[in-house]
C-alpha cells in the first residue's frame, strides 16, 4: 500500500450558533488553497431546506421525523457528489462539510435515531467514524464569549443565548465517539480560535506549518485511580473496543502502528506513522484503511510488542472532549488495571485542571512520561533490559513544571525505576497519601 498517494481529507465543521463556522470555513479554504490543495465546500443541507419555507414548529412529530430522514438522505447524496469529485481529482483534496451526518441525531430522540438507522441500513460507526477523517466543533460564542454573540448576520438564525448553548451541546454530543474530534472553545480571542482550528487539522494531517499557526494546544494525559464510578455518574458517553498493533519499521526514529476500533460489530481501521519531533511537536500521520488493507498490513506486526486491548470511553465534560482508556487482558503485567484519561487542550495556568471530570479520581498528570507511552507499555521485554524502550517521548516543557494534580517529574527517566515491577507497584510508589506524583 502506498501511503504517499494523493490525499483526500474529509472534515466536518459543526457547532452551535455564532461559533465561527462561516469564517472558519473561509479561512481554512484559503489556507489549503495556498498550499496547492483543491478545496471543496459542501453546503449545509439544513439551511438549503429550511430557507425554502419549512418551519419545525409547524411540523407534527411524524413529519419532523420524515423531514430529518430525508434531510440526512439528501445530505449524504450531496456529500457523495463532492467525495466522488475529490476521488477523481489529480490534486490533494480537502472537503469541508458544513455539518455532517450525525448532526441530524441532535434533533430527534435516541429511539427515533435508532429507527432511522435500522430502516435505512445505516450504522453510527459508518456515518460517524468511517465517513469523515476529522470533526471540528466550534463552540458557540454564547458559551464563553457572550459579548460577541449575535444572530444578525444569519437569515435562518434566531436563537437566544440559552437556546444557543443547548443547541451547541447537542451538536457536540452527536459526535462523541469519533476518533478525531476537536472542540475549539472560546478560551482565546477569536483570531486565535480560528488559528487553533486550522492548526488542529494540520496537526492531525501531519502538515508542518512552522510557526504560522503557533498555538499552545497539546495532548494532556492523566493517570486515573480505580475503581471507576458507576456508568450513571458519567455524562452521555460512547464505548468502543480498541485494538492496537505496532508494526516492524526500518526507520529507527519512527513508529508505525495499526488501530482497529469498533462498536456493535462495526469497525474502523487506521494506520499511523509517528515521526520525529518537529518544531517541538510530535507529528503523527494517520490514514484510514479498508478491512483488506488492515489485514494485509497486520502481517508486518512487530513481535517485540504485545497487542494492546482497551475499552475506550468518549465523553464531553465542561466543554472538553475526553477519552478514557481502560487496558484489558491479555496484556503485560505492567498494564493490569491501568486507566488513562486524555484530552487535547489549549487551557493553561491551571484552567484545564478546573475542567477535569470531578467524578473521576485522578492520581497525577503523566503527559510526556515515557512510562505511560503505549509504545513502551506494549513492549514484551522488561524495560530494564530492553533496548527498545523509548526515552524520547518526554515533552520538554513538562520536565520541570508542576500541574494541579501532581508534582514535577524533574525529567527523571522512569525506566530505571520500574525494572521488573508491575506498573501497579510503580503507581503505588509514585502516588503518596496526598495524591501527588513524585
Amino acid at each position: 500500500m502506498d501511503l504517499k498517494e494523493k490525499r483526500v481529507y474529509k472534515i466536518v465543521l459543526t457547532g452551535g450558533p455564532c461559533g465561527g463556522k462561516t469564517t472558519g470555513q473561509a479561512r481554512l479554504s484559503t489556507f489549503f488553497e495556498n498550499l496547492g490543495w483543491k478545496v471543496f465546500r459542501v453546503p449545509e443541507t439544513a439551511t438549503v431546506l429550511l430557507s425554502g419555507g419549512i418551519k419545525f414548529s409547524d411540523l407534527t412529530e411524524e413529519e419532523a421525523f420524515k423531514f430529518q430522514e430525508n434531510l440526512l438522505r439528501t445530505m449524504l447524496q450531496i456529500e457523495n457528489t463532492f467525495f466522488e469529485l475529490a476521488d477523481s481529482c489529480t490534486r490533494n483534496c480537502l472537503i469541508i462539510c458544513d455539518r455532517g451526518a450525525m448532526d441530524a441525531s441532535a434533533f430527534i430522540s435516541k429511539e427515533q435515531w435508532e429507527k432511522m438507522m435500522s430502516s435505512n441500513g445505516w450504522n453510527s460507526v459508518e456515518l460517524r467514524d468511517n465517513r469523515y477523517n476529522q470533526i471540528i466543533h466550534m463552540v458557540t460564542a454564547a458559551n464563553g464569549a457572550e459579548d460577541f454573540y449575535t444572530t444578525e448576520d444569519h437569515a435562518c438564525r434566531s436563537e437566544g443565548m440559552e437556546l444557543a448553548r443547548e443547541l451547541d451541546y447537542k451538536a457536540a454530543a452527536a459526535w462523541v465517539g469519533h476518533p478525531y474530534f476537536d472542540v475549539i472553545d472560546n478560551s482565546t480571542e477569536f483570531e486565535k480560535k480560528i488559528r487553533r482550528m486550522i492548526a488542529s487539522i494540520c496537526q492531525k494531517m501531519g502538515i508542518d506549518t512552522g510557526d504560522r499557526l503557533l498555538t499552545n494546544a497539546r495532548k494532556r494525559k492523566f493517570l486515573v485511580k480505580a475503581p471507576l464510578p458507576d456508568d450513571s455518574v458519567f455524562p452521555p458517553f460512547q464505548d468502543f473496543e480498541v485494538v492496537h498493533n505496532y508494526l516492524n519499521n526500518s526507520h529507527p526514529s519512527m513508529q508505525a502502528r495499526l488501530r482497529k476500533r469498533g462498536q456493535k460489530g462495526h469497525w474502523s481501521y487506521t494506520h499511523t506513522i509517528r515521526k520525529p519531533r518537529l518544531h517541538g511537536q510530535i507529528v503523527e500521520v494517520k490514514t484510514q484503511l479498508t478491512h483488506r488493507d488492515y489485514i494485509n498490513l497486520l502481517t508486518q506486526k512487530d513481535d517485540a510488542h504485545f497487542t494492546i486491548y482497551k475499552k475506550r470511553r468518549c465523553f464531553l465534560d465542561n466543554n472538553q472532549y475526553f477519552q478514557l482508556d481502560i487496558y484489558k487482558d491479555p496484556c503485560h503485567p505492567r498494564c493490569v488495571g491501568l486507566i488513562l484519561l486524555e484530552t487535547y487542550s489549549a487551557l493553561e495556568d491551571g484552567r484545564l485542571e478546573e475542567c477535569l471530570p470531578k467524578f473521576l479520581q485522578l492520581a497525577c498528570e503523566v503527559t510526556g512520561d515515557p512510562a505511560y507511552s503505549m509504545y513502551n507499555l506494549s513492549l514484551r521485554e522488561e524495560w530494564s533490559s530492553s533496548s527498545k524502550f523509548c526515552h524520547a517521548l518526554k515533552v520538554p516543557e513538562m520536565a520541570e513544571t508542576t500541574n494541579g494534580i501532581g508534582n514535577p517529574t524533574n525529567g527523571t527517566s522512569l525506566a530505571s525505576k520500574v525494572s521488573n515491577h508491575t506498573l501497579q507497584n510503580h503507581i503505588s510508589s509514585k502516588v503518596t497519601l496526598n495524591g501527588n506524583c513524585n
